[in-house]
């Protein structure tokens, strides 16, 4: 069978982009005639820029070549962001054009808004029309299936539950030692593993803060990744972790590329791969970390519970508290290890619940701000008469939002257009300044909250 996937494709450092190597390959072990067309520049035998209505209907011009198109879905790919109703509806229509122009249409949908079905509205009409052309949609979980059938009105038969790594492979051939050696790692340590790109709905900061106070009992905790694309929000995020890491003893942050290789030999080396996720639809890493037998620690969000399972290996938590005891639970030591940095987890003693509370909020926004907390013996500051004066200084800079472009959107037909070339045009300028800004601003807190050492 001649097949074309459409997707994200290598060297790219995008885990649909890693999804759809591996699926391709799958797919040709079969005898399967696969070729790949790819938004840009990449390993890929075709490129297409289809984030636009000429390239979507360049895309529907060449899947009649083909007997089967499989679309590695995600709506960045086509659809444009920030967008408008009007606009969305058009991309729909153009992808309607696609569907009916394809002999057999598979679309593998990683992420989704289902609110979109449920809405009335143009973008919401065209949606359903776009989603019930679909010869066959893959899903990875039963609840996302139940969810994509009462959005979008489509029929059950044409829905199919796929395991998200069923076409996974192991890229790694090092055992626990050899990926410890070679990583650096202290062979005797128990260690902890968040790993994927860092992005603020991964959640790494929150298992740094559910691993304060296991340093002293010989564990380690890895955070491993990059940053996916050069945007202000991640680079900030980025900031904030480094800054957390460095303020937690026994945690360490290793950023830069990691390959398919490398990623694994990370999880091989680990005792538990931790996933604080704080929304996703399903995970690679968790199929990943099944491939080698890895004990799993993963907040239930999204449709994760639905992908976990039965899996003994799997350890499902709610939130930081969660996070917290699950971590001190796996490593043996959930009975004598006490729980402080979370004063939500502690009865009330002597101090009232609520000012522990308030110690442990303003403990925390001082690190975000790139501050070092004089953190308590229940997580919280030790001076704060001079916390609170501190924050009523800084209250009226941290007041002001951090500055950000405007929406390149407008109710007016053919200036959102317009607002995105501009907006393009002048980005490599403006920018820059935007990213300064926010950065002078933190600082400004940062040495407004710092404690004076002279006092």
């Amino acid at each position: 069978m001649r097949i074309l996937m459409v997707t994200p494709y290598a060297p790219l450092r995008d885990g649909i982009a890693a999804y759809a190597l591996q699926q391709v390959g799958a797919l040709r072990a079969e005898g399967h005639d696969v070729e790949v067309l790819s938004p840009g520049p990449s390993a890929a035998h075709h490129h297409l820029d289809f984030s636009g209505l000429r390239g979507i209907g360049a895309l529907a011009k060449r899947v009649r070549a083909y007997d089967k198109v499989i679309v590695q879905f995600h709506p960045d790919l086509f659809y444009p962001h920030p967008t408008t109703p009007d606009r969305h509806a058009a991309v729909s229509a153009a992808l309607l054009a696609v569907a009916k122009a394809s002999r057999n249409l598979e679309i593998v949908v990683h992420e989704i808004d289902y609110r979109l079905g449920q809405r009335k509205g143009l973008d919401s009409l065209a949606a359903k029309a776009f989603w019930r052309q679909v010869t066959t949609i893959m899903l990875h979980t039963d609840a996302e299936r139940e969810d994509f059938i009462s959005s979008f009105g489509v029929k059950p038969d044409r829905i199919k539950v796929i395991a998200h790594g069923a076409s996974f492979v192991k890229r790694t051939r090092a055992d626990r030692a050899t990926a410890r050696r070679t990583l650096g790692i202290d062979p005797g340590a128990f260690v902890f593993l968040a790993i994927g790109f860092i992005q603020p709905h991964k959640g790494f900061d929150r298992a740094v803060r559910a691993f304060t106070g296991l340093a002293e009992h010989g564990c380690e905790l890895h955070v491993v990744g990059s940053v996916r694309v050069d945007d202000p929000e991640f680079a900030s995020y980025l900031g904030e972790l480094e800054a957390l890491v460095e303020n937690t003893p026994g945690t360490s942050l290793h950023t830069g590329f990691v390959s398919d290789e490398l990623f694994d030999r990370w999880i091989v080396a680990a005792d538990v791969v931790v996933l604080p996720y704080r929304n996703i639809w399903s995970s690679s890493v968790l199929e990943r970390a099944m491939l080698y037998g890895q004990r799993v620690l993963v907040t239930s969000v999204g449709a994760l519970a639905n992908q976990v399972g039965d899996r003994p290996l799997v350890t499902l938590v709610d939130g930081d508290a969660g996070l917290m005891v699950g971590m001190r639970q796996l490593l043996g030591r959930g009975d004598d290890i006490q729980v402080e940095s979370s004063p939500w987890l502690l009865e009330d003693g002597d101090e009232p619940l609520r000012e522990r509370i308030q110690d442990e909020l303003v403990a925390r926004a001082q690190l975000r701000r790139g501050g070092r907390a004089a953190v308590g013996e229940h997580g919280g500051l030790r001076d704060r008469s001079a916390a609170a004066s501190a924050t009523r200084r800084s209250a009226a800079l941290r007041r002001l939002p951090p500055l950000a472009p405007p929406a390149a959107v407008s109710a007016r037909r053919g200036a959102s257009t317009f607002k995105r070339l501009v907006r393009r045009a002048t980005a490599w300028e403006v920018d820059p300044v935007i990213h300064q800004v926010n950065a002078l601003r933190d600082a400004v807190v940062q040495a407004i909250e710092e404690p004076n050492p002279r006092r």
